[in-house]
């Protein structure tokens, strides 16, 4: 008799998204789709924002369960905001991470959601790092995530390079987040876009009737 497993510890839970951090000359973009879904099979919203700022700039991308990543990154916001005043300066980039990772790995039992960290610093600059489910630390010039990832590996490896103007990186990255959400039923809406340089943050969303088409859309 064939059986059919129900339980998420026994078949995963898929939530769907595309997330997406790449570092260009002077700063870093960051940005995801704006679907959540339930199982992958139930939209529950059109409309949210995976681009979280944890400070100035610094920011995080979610993916996976919405309720474990929202409790972890409300948790990492805290640390930082006292690592700062402890410190009297603005967090490093790599401290943020190190915070996400750290919640991560302590909880990894219970939790299924895995982070993008992007920002800048006077230390070090434009940075991106990857924290995945149960942990992991590593820092990348170039990073993607969620179930749209998977539709758009040969687009980054072959479009994405280093040294781009910020101009050519947004473009980029609405270009990777568009393919996915193209072809990726469970990631959609509009784009969400961060630009963090040293001289500040800009916010960017590109609604989903502007987003770039293809030949066989």
């Amino acid at each position: 008799m064939e059986k059919h497993y129900t339980d998420s510890k026994v078949k995963g839970v898929s939530t769907g998204t595309t997330i997406l951090a790449a570092i260009f000359d002077g700063g870093v973009v960051i940005g995801s789709d704006s679907r959540a879904s339930m199982g992958g099979e139930y939209v529950s919203s059109k409309t949210i924002n995976k681009v979280i700022q944890v400070h100035d700039r610094i920011f995080c991308c979610m993916a996976g369960s919405l309720a474990d990543a929202q409790a972890v990154i409300k948790s990492a916001k805290s640390h930082l905001s006292f690592h700062s005043v402890q410190m009297e300066s603005p967090p490093l980039v790599i401290a943020a991470a190190s915070v996400l990772k750290e919640l991560c790995y302590k909880n990894k039992d219970e939790l299924q959601a895995g982070f993008l960290t992007a920002g800048w610093d006077s230390k070090k600059g434009a940075q991106v790092y990857v924290v995945s489910l149960g942990g992991m630390l590593i820092s990348q010039q170039v990073t993607i995530g969620g179930s749209g990832s998977t539709y758009i590996y040969g687009y980054i490896d072959a479009k994405y390079k280093p040294n781009m103007t910020r101009e050519e990186c947004l473009q980029f990255a609405t270009n990777a987040l568009a393919l996915a959400m193209g072809r990726d039923n469970v990631s959609g809406g509009v784009a969400h876009l961060v630009v963090i340089t040293g001289k500040g943050v800009e916010h960017v969303v590109v609604p989903g009737d502007k987003l770039p088409r293809f030949h066989d859309e």
